[in-house]
């Protein structure tokens, strides 16, 4: 009988992911293990006990909530043989959409996350930090702090919400892209570095994205009227923004992000001001999850 350690969100999805964790032990128990949960009382308390625990030798952990959590498990896990469990309980569930996992029971997500693994890459930045989603700036931003701040809606549908009542303060910066030493200069409403094809609450804004290909993808939007963003809001859940001449795609190993000053959020967590650069590392991550 091995140890199977968990990070259990005590906020996530309002409070689903506080729910769903003793769902979460049941099942890890039934399938003879010991669950251990190593959740810590700060963000930075549980990445050190991730980093810890797979450090001391942990092969499993499992993240219960939503992208942030997952995004303090990769701190832990990435670039080792530990492989990494989704049971996703938060809002936006970005993460877990790229593997099929985002309508599962609490009870099908965990025994997933107890299943087989796959190598996926994950993205190394240049500040002692792993993203496994995105790492955006802009308007994108913008509507995550609004998103963060409201008790309603529930579920992705806050995301498009914060994104309308955001629109009257958009705003366009003078942005310098560089992907494999080939720089792109532009004025942009928002960017988006892509190791997955969604963000915010399943907005398709990489849709070429495949998070096992070695590539991070990019996504620059301007520079575009209100008009012309409201009317490229509902395309981007299927990703049909893309081809239009205010859209701009781009993909390589490295990405530099350059530019005006501006707030960086990574898998929906702060993450400091630009510059920032990026690199794809194949098979950082040994996700137990379904289909990619």
């Amino acid at each position: 009988m091995g140890e199977v350690h968990l990070l259990v969100s005590p906020r996530g999805g309002r409070g689903r992911a506080a729910a769903a964790g003793p769902v979460v032990r049941r099942v890890i128990e039934e399938a003879g293990h010991t669950p251990v949960d190593i959740s810590g009382a700060s963000a930075e308390e549980t990445a050190e006990a991730a980093k810890a625990v797979v450090a001391a030798g942990a092969e499993r952990l499992i993240a219960v909530g939503g992208d942030g959590t997952i995004h303090l498990a990769v701190q832990g896990v990435a670039g080792t043989d530990a492989a990494l469990g989704i049971v996703p309980a938060g809002t936006g569930n970005d993460f877990a959409r790229a593997f099929g996992l985002f309508d599962l029971s609490v009870e099908e997500a965990t025994a997933a996350a107890l299943g087989p693994t796959r190598p996926v890459d994950a993205i190394r930045t240049d500040r002692q930090r792993w993203v496994m989603l995105s790492v955006t700036g802009g308007f994108s931003v913008d509507v995550n702090v609004r998103a963060d701040r409201m008790r309603f809606p529930k579920g992705p549908s806050r995301y498009t919400v914060a994104t309308l009542l955001t629109m009257p303060g958009l705003r366009h910066r003078e942005l310098a892209v560089t992907v494999d030493g080939q720089r792109s200069e532009l004025r942009s409403a928002l960017f988006a570095v892509n190791n997955t094809r969604t963000f915010g609450g399943g907005m398709a804004i990489c849709p070429d994205a495949d998070p096992a290909d070695g590539l991070i993808d990019v996504c620059a939007v301007g520079p575009a009227s209100r008009t012309t963003m409201l009317r490229l809001l509902p395309k981007v859940f299927e990703g049909d923004h893309v081809g239009h001449r205010h859209v701009h795609m781009m993909r390589g190993r490295t990405v530099t992000i350059e530019g005006e000053p501006m707030d960086l959020v990574g898998d929906g967590e702060e993450f400091g001001p630009a510059p920032i650069t990026l690199e794809a590392v194949p098979g950082a991550l040994q996700v137990a999850a379904g289909s990619l």
